[in-house]
């Protein structure tokens, strides 16, 4: 979306940020549409294909945009509707099952081959972000693809297993319980307060990697960006394998740590990185994406699960969430944006030391915080 909102639609780099940010604000509005409408009036498959339908309509008006301002009110739409989908997907996965912590890992891992191959059909399939092709406008057709996806899924909603909502149309709701403020005692505890805020505060530099990554690479003549991108969900899921091996041996600090040190090297790496004898360097920081997003974000969910107990865990994953992909996220976004702007060349091209220096030094500071304010305490939680 970055590079083709750049290259074929004139976005400043504020205006890019802007759409990324509709996923923020769709985190945010989600527990809304699933505490009030989805747990309380209709069959969870039912609304899931219902959304996915009506967002097939969105990301087609998305693909015949011809500028920004007709691209915008879409996209948001969009994401405030597809939000709530990841939601509801595990509402109906987990109620089919018996054992959801050995049955769903093996049924999750899909959604990421999903993204690999999606990567992998728009450079090696269709060639859409090949220098051609981003010439001549063909990277929008990434949202008829995505248009068609999810008209077929949303089809296939309706044949899953019935999965009727579990709340009363009559049950009084509290805004509190949908998101998440009633663990809002947890950040009476120091440690959990320190990882809170560093939670927020390491979106800012990740926020900086979904919106800039791939017009990056496209600028400065990386062939088939968004193939090679998909390096990051292989290396992702390779290194879920190994996290629970190294929670186990260096605990929660050092897992955590090493998450966030690998964001700060991934952007040094892209600093340095070129199309030619530096594509190494490039291919290394995509490669990085597994432990910044698994060592950090699995490790910060296993975290807060054993700190919230059996009583808070569903309300402490929302206020997290809500913290990372909505607040964090959000504020990155908008900091990526402005960053991105300040460094345009005259020439129309971009200093990209530069902007790749500010995230990985946000980075190195949340580190320190954490390194500083964190007290080392062992965390329990079984790996299945």
């Amino acid at each position: 979306m970055g590079t083709f909102l750049g290259l074929n639609l004139n976005a400043t780099g504020t205006q890019v940020s802007a759409a990324f940010s509709t996923q923020s604000f769709g985190a945010i509005i989600a527990p809304f549409i699933i505490g009030l409408v989805a747990d309380r009036y209709f069959n969870a498959e039912r609304i899931l294909g219902f959304l996915h339908l009506v967002g097939a309509v969105l990301l087609y008006a998305c693909y015949q945009a011809q500028s920004f301002s007709d691209f915008y009110p879409f996209i948001f739409a969009y994401m405030v509707l597809y939000m709530p989908t990841l939601a509801l997907a595990n509402s109906v996965s987990f109620r089919q099952m018996k054992d959801p912590e050995k049955e769903f890992s093996p049924i999750r891992v899909w959604g990421t081959i999903g993204w690999i191959a999606s990567g992998l059909t728009i450079s090696y399939v269709f060639f859409w972000d090949s220098a051609a092709s981003l010439a001549d406008g063909s990277l929008r057709n990434t949202f008829l693809m995505a248009s068609i996806a999810s008209v077929i899924l949303g089809i296939f909603s309706f044949t899953l297993p019935k999965t009727p909502p579990k709340g009363r149309s009559s049950d009084k709701v509290k805004i509190s319980d949908l998101i998440g403020l009633d663990a809002l005692g947890l950040l009476k505890d120091r440690n959990y307060a320190v990882f809170f805020l560093s939670s927020i505060l390491i979106c800012i530099p990740l926020a900086f990697y979904y919106q800039n990554a791939n017009p990056f690479l496209a600028e400065i003549g990386v062939s088939d960006p968004t193939g090679k991108m998909t390096i990051g969900q292989v290396s992702e899921v390779l290194f879920l394998l190994l996290l629970p091996l190294f929670f186990k041996r260096f605990g929660f600090k050092v897992t955590i740590l090493v998450g966030m040190l690998a964001w700060s090297l991934r952007y040094f790496l892209f600093a340095f990185g070129d199309a030619d004898g530096g594509l190494w360097l490039l291919l290394v920081g995509i490669a990085l994406h597994g432990i910044c997003y698994d060592f950090f974000f699995v490790s910060g969910q296993i975290y807060t699960d054993s700190k919230a107990g059996e009583r808070f865990q569903s309300s402490a994953q929302g206020l997290i969430t809500l913290a990372t992909y909505g607040i964090g996220m959000l504020i990155g976004f908008a900091i990526a944006g402005q960053v991105t702007d300040i460094f345009l060349t005259e020439a129309g091209s971009h200093d990209w030391k530069s902007i790749w220096m500010i995230p990985s030094g946000i980075a190195i500071l949340v580190v320190i915080v954490f390194l500083v304010f964190f007290k080392n305490e062992s965390v329990s939680k079984k790996f299945n």
